[in-house]
């Protein structure tokens, strides 16, 4: 498939269907088939390979899964293009099609993914798809959420993101993709990732206990800690004189949250989980 004959083919399928792309549901269809291609190649697929693509649209990604994997999940939340799609591939035995929301639907076992899903679904899929077990996702992301996933610390774009998905997976950025490659083209340019799953690099005493730091301590990142952690000390019924003490006898007590390091929010924890006596 060459790149004019998928950006062809896109417009000659909405002509021939009167289909109208919903930016609601953020379709963008992909049509560049080196792009493709290279989504293909980061994965490393095998015929032993169950493959989960969220987002079908007109199918280009698709048929290329399904002739190197033992089978793709297609997940397309468009009823017009589910129908489409069903009549598309009606001959090919290894398409298993889904209408529905990846967010709400039950997905059958898969070990990869391969997908260019909606932007607007970006970190709830994430965080769906680390609640599977699989090897490895590649996926097409928007860029700037993209370099959030795999900032460097302190970094403008570090933040909670970062360090919670660090908890869970590696992350490598792979290749830019311009909005010229997706027809109608999105407002922002893009980036292929490749995410492994794999176990926590540090230990903490409680998740639950983690994530919400996490999520407090970000929402004033430039402040030091001893001054951040306040809120979230007030959140545990802690007096002000108490939660002033508490807060200057922490480790890191001196530094900028931007400035901690997802391990340092491990041991940061398991500090406050100790005192709190939790």
């Amino acid at each position: 498939m060459e790149i004019f004959d998928l950006f062809e083919r896109a417009k000659h399928l909405i002509r021939l269907y009167g289909f109208f792309p919903k930016k609601r549901l953020g379709q963008n269809f992909t049509i560049n088939s080196e792009i493709l291609d290279r989504l293909i190649s980061y994965a490393s697929l095998t015929k032993n390979d169950v493959v989960l693509e969220v987002g079908a649209g007109f199918g280009f990604l698709t048929q290329l899964l399904s002739s190197k994997c033992k089978k793709v999940i297609a997940l397309e939340i468009d009823p017009q293009l589910v129908d489409f799609l069903s009549k598309q591939f009606s001959h090919l035995q290894n398409i298993e099609l889904i209408q529905g929301d990846i967010l709400k639907v039950t997905v059958p076992n898969f070990n990869k993914v391969v997908s260019a899903p909606p932007y607007s679904i970006s970190s709830p899929l994430l965080f769906r798809l680390l609640k599977s077990s699989f090897d490895c996702a590649v996926l097409i992301l928007q860029k700037e959420f993209a370099e959030r996933l795999a900032a460097s610390v302190g970094s403008k774009n570090y933040g909670r993101l970062t360090v919670t998905i660090h908890y869970w997976a590696d992350v490598e950025l792979l290749d830019c993709v311009s909005r010229n490659m997706f027809y109608p083209p999105p407002d922002v340019d893009s980036m292929i990732l490749r995410l492994k799953p794999r176990a926590p690099p540090f230990n903490v005493n409680d998740e639950e206990t983690f994530f919400e730091i996490v999520r407090s301590l970000f929402t004033q990142r430039n402040k030091k800690l001893r001054n951040a952690v306040i809120p979230f000390l007030y959140k545990r019924k802690i007096e002000k004189k108490e939660a002033m003490e508490l807060a200057d006898s922490l480790i890191y007590s001196s530094k900028r949250v931007r400035e901690l390091t997802p391990e340092d929010f491990g041991i940061l924890t398991n500090e406050l989980l100790r005192k709190l006596k939790l």
